[in-house]
């Protein structure tokens, strides 16, 4: 046969189209051309196949040898296509035999970058492609190092080898390739890593903003000076988030697999949380490259992105995260290729009040001048800040609250179960947390009694509130009316809405 076919995938934000790797053996002189919108990575294979061959005892076929990797107009890149390039070169010179083969290759697609003694080396995105395979009721024969990651997604049809003569055995049908079992990973996953609430002293409408955050899923904004426990109460927020459902654990898993860093096996199942330093820029956060990978939004999906320092970020950085912050999505767009990542991430951001960090401090050591806040706080657009659901204060300690015996205030175990519960009512009255209720959805599931109503009114006058802000505020209200397991919202949340919004005002 002089032509063979093998099956693959590429690889495109979170998509990975299927890839027919065609092999043509021809008379003439010597040439090896690889063709199809192939990245260099995918082109110098040729070299690495060679080797392979010659080391695994199989003869390098002679004359022009042709790989089409089609469709033609699907950039492909990485050593992936190592593996069904070699396989169909002995298919095509027949020393890997059609008959026997040709049940195998019509239900497999085949990865691996090869060594040039023949191994099979880990290749990433093994997890994107292997979640459109099971669509496809297709098998996967991938490197061994990749089985577990491509077995979250497509279990019971994943089969690892270490070598291209395994792969040529188990097609030719002499030595089965066994099916690899991923139960392991998917049915232990770690629990969240996470500190407690009582670690932090004193700080109470700090901690009972972060509990009304957890539970509806808001944006929170920490202001305070250096040391007052801004960091410490960020990192405790996954630890009072409700786990992951499988199908969100398997969407997180899926980015992660599309980014550089790869897959991580010992996270998986964990809330994400990010904390990119305040250098990161615009592609950083929100994706970018010559293949439009994903950002730090996006890798912060259905968890938390911490941004510690925040007027120190580029002001375009910040601004990119508007929209994202509204719609939930991002989309990435280059010459190269163009992608659409979703961005359900809980935004935690911590700032100091003033350029030296110690405005309203008990120790009055603040030097700066009105002009100088006013420049400083201004590195934060007021259209990002009304995004932000709750803004809160963090003061410095007393000596008494520091080294208080006893820690106020419940433990993150206890906050957990307030939050879990809080969601629930929100899953089973709306479907989603309060935070992503549409205006329209705020009609149907905010109720306010008479009182709440005039309060509301009279505050909106008073404070000036946008629409946006009033929408906001409404959605925070739901939240702590649910944390009291209050199916109306009432005047006293409506008022706890709106205190949890003063900082910096």
């Amino acid at each position: 046969m002089d032509v063979a076919r093998i099956m693959s995938r590429a690889q495109i934000g979170l998509h990975s189209p299927l890839v027919h790797v065609e092999v043509h053996l021809g008379s003439g002189l010597p040439v090896f051309s690889i063709v199809g919108l192939a990245a260099t990575a995918v082109k110098e294979s040729k070299e690495r196949v060679r080797s392979a061959l010659a080391n695994s005892k199989f003869d390098f076929p002679s004359g022009r040898i042709t790989v089409n990797l089609a469709p033609a107009d699907v950039p492909k890149e990485g050593g992936r296509f190592d593996l069904p390039i070699a396989l169909g070169m002995l298919v095509a010179s027949g020393q890997l035999k059609v008959p026997e083969a040709s049940a195998v290759l019509t239900r497999c697609e085949f990865y691996g970058e090869l060594a040039l003694d023949g191994e099979l080396k880990s290749v990433p995105g093994m997890l994107l492609a292997a979640a459109h395979a099971s669509r496809a009721r297709h098998e996967l024969i991938l490197p061994c190092a990749d089985a577990d990651e491509a077995s979250v997604s497509a279990p019971h049809m994943v089969r690892g080898a270490r070598r291209l003569l395994d792969v040529f055995r188990h097609v030719q049908g002499s030595e089965e390739l066994p099916v690899h079992d991923g139960r392991l990973l998917t049915s232990h996953r770690p629990a969240s890593a996470h500190f407690d609430l009582l670690d932090i002293r004193g700080q109470l409408q700090a901690k009972r903003a972060l509990v009304v955050a957890a539970a509806g899923d808001h944006s929170l904004l920490l202001v305070g000076p250096p040391g007052s426990g801004k960091s410490m109460l960020a990192q405790r927020l996954p630890g009072l988030l409700p786990p992951l459902s499988d199908a969100e654990a398997l969407e997180s898993a899926m980015i992660v697999s599309a980014s550089a860093n790869g897959f991580d096996r010992s996270a998986y199942g964990r809330r994400p949380y990010r904390s990119p330093h305040h250098t990161a820029s615009v592609f950083a956060m929100i994706g970018g490259g010559s293949h439009a990978g994903p950002g730090e939004i996006s890798l912060a999906h259905r968890g938390v992105l911490f941004l510690d320092e925040l007027p120190e970020f580029d002001r375009r950085t910040l601004e990119a995260l508007r929209e994202p912050l509204e719609m939930g999505v991002v989309a990435v767009s280059r010459v190269a290729a163009r992608a659409e990542y979703p961005a359900e991430f809980q935004l935690i951001a911590a700032m100091n009040p003033c350029p030296c960090g110690f405005l309203g401090d008990v120790s009055e050591r603040c030097e700066c001048t009105p002009g100088r806040i006013a420049a400083y706080r201004a590195r934060v657009s007021g259209p990002l800040l009304d995004r932000v659901d709750l803004r809160i204060a963090v003061p410095t300690l007393r000596p008494h609250e520091l080294c208080e015996e006893v820690p106020t205030g419940p433990s993150s175990a206890e906050a957990a179960a307030q939050v879990s519960a809080a969601r629930e009512r929100q899953l089973a009255r709306a479907g989603k947390a309060n935070a992503r209720l549409s205006v329209s959805d705020l009609g149907l599931y905010c109720h306010l009694d008479p009182a709440s109503e005039r309060l509301f009114w009279q505050s909106q006058a008073q404070l000036a509130l946008s629409a946006r802000s009033y929408h906001r505020t409404l959605r925070v209200a739901r939240t702590i009316a649910d944390l009291a397991a209050s199916e109306p919202i009432r005047a006293e949340h409506i008022a706890e809405a709106l205190q949890l919004k003063r900082a910096l005002e």
